[in-house]
């Protein structure tokens, strides 16, 4: 693939990446309240979520949107119910639950299929892969090579981000020392990720 192209979608990417959305929400969300633990997962599921659109985009698929539209919506209200569990958990979390570390109790497969669900569910995440795409390039003309740069593109810079996301996040989590700041931090993340779900559900 040109590398012009490929750099000209990372780019496109990192901007689309690193703006706000329920993806950015669930990963801080989730940092702030429970540290870092846990979050490895979730990302990834959530990169993965992202090849699955480019891999629709790219293979000329995007009827199945419309064919299959009841699919997608079970999939984007998956990804809402997921993103208000989380709401629910931080909203819930003890006001102490930042003044040590503190283990998950949900299993990385379960954070794993939540990220995807979550990503699938994204409407700027559809919007990017389905509409931005077919005018970035020819997708007549990717071949397995160009496919796997995209890919492979798409996991370096979302590991980027995220990581940079989740950093942020966690020397966040350090300023709240007391139990009445980690009170009202649980409840705004977890008005935030209710939010977030909210948009998610209504696009």
């Amino acid at each position: 693939m040109n590398w012009i192209d490929l750099a000209t979608f990372a780019a496109a990417l990192f901007v689309a990446a690193i703006a706000p959305g329920p993806g950015i929400a669930a990963i801080v969300g989730r940092v702030l309240v429970r540290g870092r633990k846990g979050a490895a997962a979730l990302c990834c599921g959530m990169m993965l979520g992202d090849a699955v659109w480019l891999s629709i985009a790219v293979f000329g698929l995007a009827f199945i949107a419309h064919a299959f539209q009841p699919v997608f919506l079970v999939v984007r209200y998956a990804g809402a119910l997921y993103l208000l569990y989380l709401a629910w958990k931080m909203w819930t979390a003890p006001a102490d639950a930042i003044s040590l570390p503190t283990p998950s109790a949900e299993r990385p497969g379960r954070l794993f299929l939540g990220g995807i669900a979550v990503t699938l569910g994204n409407p700027k995440a559809i919007v990017f892969y389905l509409a931005l795409m077919p005018n970035l390039f020819d997708l007549k003309l990717i071949t397995p090579l160009a496919y796997t740069e995209l890919v492979v593109t798409i996991f370096v810079i979302l590991s980027v981000v995220f990581a940079g996301y989740v950093l942020l996040a966690q020397w966040a989590r350090g300023l709240f020392s007391t139990p009445r700041a980690v009170g009202r931090l649980n409840r705004t993340v977890g008005a935030v990720m209710a939010g977030a779900a909210a948009m998610i559900a209504a696009r």
